[in-house]
């Protein structure tokens, strides 16, 4: 029940911060449901080929069983140190932020679902300078897109990753593009209204089917003094950019300078 010596105004606020705090939530459940898996198949692994290791006893096929064990175990320290990167020394406080790390954290996580529906990544990470943001909204942000982009791509396709400093500005910018089934300029138009959304509901990976992720991601980064802007052409994809203010860096806004993969088709802020 709404509290009446609040103003509508308040009310509002205090419901905006209840629905961030929901997609917090979601977004983690939905990282231990995919860390759990990565474990899984990780440790299947492991056990296939210690039992191989133990059944037979010529070297040539115990030195496969070690050389994959050792792969295995590799693959997990990777995923173990990625979740950690989300759990140590990040706060739900603004502070300096490298996002390359937080894009290789996030690839690492998603790579067996990228792998699964074949889609190859391509990652260009200037060496920019760090951003002033809270690491975990922002990998949450980063995540939705990874993920919106795979499920545009039903056949397999390409994803690429950019980071680039924009030193006019003071910011650096992180595209995320896609050569999916793109959208109309319609669709366009209503993708950061909330609860809006193309999907009929979760798919096979139990992701999808809110309407609030972009909005969402859209309220985070303008928290942050970000902008966020998308370009999308039917048949063509999408390609996602969002800036952020660099360290020390007072403002931020979206230049007419950013660099985008090319797109012929209408764009929204």
């Amino acid at each position: 029940m709404s509290d009446p010596t609040l103003s509508a105004e308040q009310q509002i606020k205090i419901l905006q911060e209840q629905l961030l705090h929901t997609q917090r939530l979601a977004a983690l459940g939905e990282l231990v449901g995919t860390t759990t898996h990565e474990f899984n198949n990780v440790l299947m692994t492991i056990l296939n080929y210690a039992k191989m290791g133990l059944r037979y006893s010529d070297d040539a096929t115990r030195e496969k069983a070690f050389q994959k064990i050792l792969a295995a175990s590799q693959r997990a320290t990777q995923i173990t140190n990625s979740v950690l990167g989300m759990a140590r020394n990040r706060s739900q406080q603004i502070e300096p932020t490298s996002l390359s790390t937080l894009v290789e954290e996030s690839l690492i996580l998603l790579e067996r679902e990228l792998n699964k529906y074949r889609i190859s990544v391509e990652t260009s990470l200037e060496d920019v300078p760090e951003v002033m943001a809270c690491g975990n909204q922002i990998q949450q942000v980063l995540m939705n897109l990874i993920i919106n982009a795979r499920q545009a791509m039903l056949e397999g396709g390409r994803l690429v990753i950019r980071l680039e400093h924009d030193s006019k500005n003071q910011a650096v910018n992180l595209i995320v593009r896609d050569f999916g089934s793109g959208m109309d300029p319609s669709t366009l138009q209503q993708i950061f209204d909330p609860f809006f959304t193309t999907k009929q509901g979760p798919d096979e990976t139990g992701k999808g089917g809110t309407g609030i992720g972009l909005s969402s991601c859209r309220d985070i980064i303008e928290q942050h003094g970000g902008k966020i802007r998308v370009e999308s052409s039917p048949g063509k994809g999408t390609c996602f950019t969002i800036k952020l203010p660099q360290v020390k860096s007072k403002s931020a806004g979206l230049s007419d300078s950013a660099k985008y993969a090319p797109i012929p088709s209408s764009s929204v802020a």
